[in-house]
């Protein structure tokens, strides 16, 4: 079992029911579960590739509530990178991490070191509250990654979590392991280079 220092630690927030333990479990498990059943907090752990050797990627899954102050101060000052996550079918959800972005600031100093993905959740519903170009605007306020997603449909998910440790600059973090190509990867490496027709 690799050291503690040898983590990675995703830490994701975001309002009760906006689907962060969708996100994380559609990332870790494949799976996918209808009901909601709210969150205090759960870890789940991945190995994954971080310069060049092995190392645990660490998703800590926070409560929707604002009932945890301290474990949420706890959390951000742990915490390697983070993802922000509201409903695309409320508008509350994306003002709800509000504070929760001031405290990361105010918590880890310079942000613009520190990889924090945005993410509009649920992309697959028809009753939206939220356009993409509004979380597109808030990320470029914020000065941070954005990227809708759907945890049921699975749109996004495996993407959203490559693009944050993509985002990590001070060490080189993959999900990819001992070189070894995801199925999505090799694709896109064997469509390039090919000629399209248009």
């Amino acid at each position: 079992m690799p050291e503690q220092s040898n983590d990675y630690r995703v830490v994701v927030f975001g309002a009760a029911g906006v689907g962060k333990s969708s996100l994380v479990l559609r990332f870790v498990r494949g799976t996918f579960r209808e009901t909601y059943i709210p969150t205090i907090e759960d870890t789940y752990r991945q190995v994954i590739s971080c310069d060049k050797s092995i190392c645990t990627l660490q998703i800590t899954d926070t409560t929707g509530s604002h009932q945890f102050p301290a474990m949420q101060r706890l959390s951000i000052s742990k915490g390697h990178a983070f993802i922000l996550v509201y409903s695309v079918t409320s508008r509350q959800s994306m003002e709800d991490l509000q504070p929760i972005f001031e405290q990361i600031c105010q918590i880890k100093g310079d942000i613009q070191k520190i990889p924090i993905m945005l993410v509009g959740n649920k992309s697959d519903e028809t009753q939206r509250e939220l356009d993409a170009s509004e979380g597109q605007a808030l990320a470029s306020k914020w000065k941070c990654s954005f990227m809708e997603t759907s945890a049921k449909m699975n749109y996004n998910v495996q993407e959203l979590f490559q693009e944050l440790l993509n985002l990590e600059k001070r060490r080189t973090v993959s999900l990819q392991v001992d070189g070894k190509k995801s199925k999505q990867q090799k694709r896109k490496d064997k469509l390039q280079g090919k000629c399209s027709v248009m």
